[in-house]
Formats: structure tokens, sequence, C-alpha cells
């Protein structure tokens, strides 16, 4: 062990993670919680009453402005400082946006942000624009339309059942599955504008989520792939450790071409041998702390590669499964 290891190992540093009061800011702290690093983590949340407080050492609460306002990036600016902050770990999409949109101004911060590449988080955020950059390179798309008829749909797509999705968002929030005239009538009036139709490919037994992280030049660690069932609110609710050669080889290929930094999330839907890609979240996502508990600790990665420098080592991933459930947390 190195000097630098040594102090490493031994010295604390203070880590924000933020939406601590939601499933992917949680399974942040608790992965941060299995490193050898020793941490003081501090959550930050815009609910002051949210359960993910008493997993920190020290909470603070979001102010209550619009987060394109000065007084926002003020509160950050500050917050860092005070705190001595090594590391910020973003833990909602609406936090990468934010630090990914103000990189010159926490760069001239003491602070490290773990945010991925910018092309990949402009291109991330829209599903069509997604679509479009794969079929671009030669990646296979789910077939998508624009179009706002059921006849210009199914002409285009084949005919239904389809999907509708929004072209912005994450998990499976506003998506809805057209089964008919009325469902295609009903969610396509009820929707905002800003969605697309996709053929419906696959089926719920054949979706895998897959954590690889990046370093910025098409290399990965070698990924972790989960079979899953989603939640009613789009988290990963059962995950099972699979070995998929489809599915890593379309992610070695994605990673090649779009050069992913940091840890990044792959979902995709198996119809047949055609591993189709669903979306790529170029952050931390829901299944952050299952692929923790299985030997791939991302948060930990985070902190070798952005804080220290290093480049993580690969991860010895362990087999098995694992489910989500609820349970009370109590304090008097």
């Amino acid at each position: 062990m190195t000097e630098d290891d040594t102090k490493q190992s031994t010295q604390q540093v203070t880590v924000v993670v933020t939406a601590v009061g939601a499933i992917i800011g949680q399974g942040i702290v608790a992965s941060l919680r299995k490193s050898k690093t020793p941490v003081r983590i501090i959550g930050v949340d815009r609910d002051a009453n949210g359960i993910g407080r008493y997993f920190c050492d020290h909470f603070v609460t979001k102010p209550a402005c619009d987060e394109s306002s000065r007084d926002y990036l003020d509160f950050w600016l500050a917050l860092i400082e005070r705190e001595n902050v090594a590391l910020v770990l973003p833990g909602l999409e609406l936090d990468v946006t934010f630090f990914h949109e103000n990189r010159a101004k926490f760069a001239q911060t003491e602070a490290r942000i773990a945010l991925n590449t910018p092309s990949l988080i402009d291109v991330g955020q829209d599903k069509w624009d997604m679509g479009e950059a794969l079929l671009d390179a030669g990646f296979p798309a789910i077939p998508s339309t624009l179009s706002r008829s059921l006849d210009a749909c199914t002409r285009e797509l084949g005919p239904l059942p389809l999907l509708l999705k929004p072209r912005r968002g994450n998990g499976s929030r506003g998506i809805a599955l057209l089964r008919d005239v009325a469902d295609f009538d009903y969610w396509t009036k009820k929707s905002d504008d800003d969605f697309v139709i996709q053929k419906y490919v696959g089926s719920n037994d054949q979706e895998y989520t897959v954590g690889a992280f990046g370093f910025g030049d098409g290399t990965t660690l070698s990924p972790i792939v989960f079979k899953r069932k989603l939640s009613v609110a789009g988290n990963t609710q059962y995950a099972e450790v699979v070995d998929a050669p489809v599915v890593v080889e379309a992610v070695q290929r994605l990673a090649r071409h779009f050069k992913p930094l940091g840890p990044t999330n792959y979902q995709f839907r198996l119809d047949g041998t055609t591993a189709y890609l669903l979306e790529i979240n170029p952050r931390f996502s829901s299944s952050t702390s299952l692929r923790a508990a299985f030997g791939y600790n991302e948060a930990e990665m985070a902190l070798d590669y952005y804080l220290y420098g290093k480049r993580p080592e690969e991860p010895d991933i362990r087999p098995g499964r694992a489910w989500r459930y609820a349970e009370d947390l109590v304090v008097q």
C-alpha cells in the first residue's frame, strides 16, 4: 500500500449526497457506508422531514427557491465552502442537470462533482434524441414516432399495443400502454404534448438493468447485469445477477460510441436476440445499493475516480438475488 493509499484509507472526507429523500440518494448513502474510505455524509433534500436525513451524518434542507436562480447557486457554493465538501454525488436527474449547467462555477471550488460527460447528459435527457443517435450510429433502436394520430402511428410502427412515453424523464413515470383506440385517445389527450410513441417490443420478463462505470474513453469496468422486475413507481423491485452475453456486448458497443464517464446505467429489453436500449441514465440509478450489495459499489468507485484520480479496481461481482421491501423507522 502506497503512502497515498494509506492517507486515502484513514483520512475522513466530506461527501454531499443529494435527494436523500428518494431511493437513489438513499442507495448512494448506503453504498458509501460500505466504503473503505471514512466519509462524513451530508444529505441534501427539499423534504426536511424525509427519512433520508436519518441515514446521514448531517442534513441540509434545500432552499425554497427556483433551481435556476442565483440564490440556489449561492446556496450550493456556500454549502461547499462552509462544510469543506470534497465530493458531491447527485442522486436525482434534476440535480445532475443543475450541476451540469453550472460546471464552470463549481470548477472554481475545491469540491469535485461526480458528473458524466456533457454530450451524454445532453442526449440522454430526451428519448427521441437518443433514438435518433442510436440509429445514426448503427445501433438497434425501438421503432418510434412523433405522430399524433392512431392511423399514422400504426402505419409507421405496426398494430397496437403501442407505448406512450414522455420524451424526458426516467423510470416508468408517465408511460402508458396503448392497448386499443380508447387507450390511445385517452392518453394522448391526457399527456403533455412532449411525448413519443413506440412499438411494444419484448416482454416484461425480459428487462435488464446494467451498471458500468465508464472512463470517458470508451472503456468501462466490467458491467454488472440484473434481470429485473419493476415496482409501480418504475424502480427496480426485484433483481437477479445474471450472465447475459447479448446485453454485455450491447453495453460494450454503446460505451465505445458514447464514451460515458463515471456511474452509468443502461436499461434494456430483449426481443429475441436483440437488446433494445430503453434508456441510458448518465448517473447513479435506483439499483445503486443493490449493485453495491453484490460487489459493484459505484459510490466507492466515484470516490476513487473523482476524488483521488484513481482507476477503480475491477469489481468481484457475486451471484444472487435481491428484493426491495418496506419497513418502519421510528424516531422518538
